[in-house]
């Protein structure tokens, strides 16, 4: 029998599996103590960038700069899946940040295009 902490951080690691499709393999996540975070280093990048580019949406830099925040993350991934190297959390981390906080900002950019085609 497990304690309530550890059954609610199973929990928790249940659902963001489910709902953002993490593969939260232990070697590509960060730990507290014993217990592991819900999100690998890029997933949580990722998360964090995309909180950042909320908050910022629409104090964001050109959308060329923008799309260009996505290539570091792109070449981290495609290079380690190629397995031509390998990569570390704190890589992983900063280039998910960069990638998350590109995605919510182009969409930003969208959308200021739909509301100004309407407005």
């Amino acid at each position: 029998m497990t304690d309530k902490k550890t059954y609610y951080w199973f929990k928790v690691m249940e659902w963001f599996a489910k709902h953002w499709g993490c593969h939260q393999m232990a070697d590509r996540s960060f730990s507290f103590g014993n217990y592991q975070c819900p999100l690998c280093a890029r997933c949580t990048g990722i998360l964090l960038g995309e909180i950042v580019g909320i908050i910022l949406a629409f104090i964001t830099p050109s959308y060329w700069q923008t799309i260009f925040l996505l290539v570091p993350m792109a070449a981290d991934g495609i290079t380690q899946l190629s397995g031509r190297r390998l990569s570390t959390n704190f890589l992983r981390l900063t280039t998910g940040l960069l990638g998350g906080y590109s995605i919510v900002t182009v969409l930003a950019f969208v959308v200021k295009a739909v509301i100004s085609r309407f407005a």
